[in-house]
């Protein structure tokens, strides 16, 4: 392993990837909030203070492991969830699914962001290759945030959203998974499953969508 690489690795990642977990939680507890349900707020995470979020094994031990153990192939992390009670929010069934969509939403928006910056880099001539790869990884941490978290399996964003948006009978059934469900999906993701069916297809959509609305941007810079 080649210290210096992973230092700059490092570097590079250290900014989105505290950006995308703060912005991602904090939106969270926001949507909450405006749907009822304070706890959050009362907590202080309802802020933009990485310090707030930062998990200290799933934000830092766990990813930096990975890195090590499967040389940068394969890598994974978690913030501190934002407490939610959803019997708190005013409509709890529809509102949770705004509150559940609210994270990897922030995660979309910032990938479009850093896609802003690194089109404005490039086409104002910068050469400073650590600001090119420093937006070209807030693109991609965003994106891998926001489609990971929409896969439809609690208690990933997208569980939460499918049981909100299935009726009583089915969305009970889906929501019992939950004490079992990150156990489930890292077995999928060590199989491959999540990657290859999920990961992927739903990131080159997001490539796909943010090429497209920067194509006015990208072209006026030519």
């Amino acid at each position: 392993m080649d210290i210096s690489n992973l230092i700059q690795t490092v570097l590079i990642y250290a900014l989105p990837v505290l950006f995308a977990i703060t912005v991602h939680e904090a939106a969270h507890g926001y949507a909450a909030r405006h749907f009822g349900d304070n706890t959050a707020y009362m907590m202080g995470r309802i802020t933009l203070n990485p310090i707030k979020h930062i998990d200290p094994v799933g934000t830092i031990l766990m990813p930096l492991l990975l890195y090590f153990a499967t040389s940068g192939a394969f890598l994974f992390g978690y913030a501190k969830p934002v407490p939610v009670n959803f019997g708190n929010l005013r409509n709890p069934k529809k509102h949770m699914v705004w509150v559940a969509l609210a994270g990897p939403a922030s995660n979309f928006i910032q990938a479009i962001g850093w896609a802003v910056l690194l089109v404005a880099l490039v086409g104002s001539g910068v050469e400073e290759r650590f600001f090119i790869e420093m937006a070209r990884a807030g693109v991609l941490v965003n994106l891998v945030m926001w489609a990971f978290n929409l896969f439809p399996l609690p208690p990933l964003d997208g569980g939460r959203i499918l049981v909100g948006l299935l009726p009583w009978k089915q969305a009970h059934m889906v929501s019992r998974i939950e004490p079992w469900g990150f156990f489930i999906v890292m077995g999928l993701v060590i199989a491959g499953v999540v990657g290859t069916l999920w990961l992927r297809p739903l990131m080159s959509l997001g490539y796909g969508v943010i090429q497209f609305l920067l194509t006015p941007l990208t072209a006026l810079l030519r």
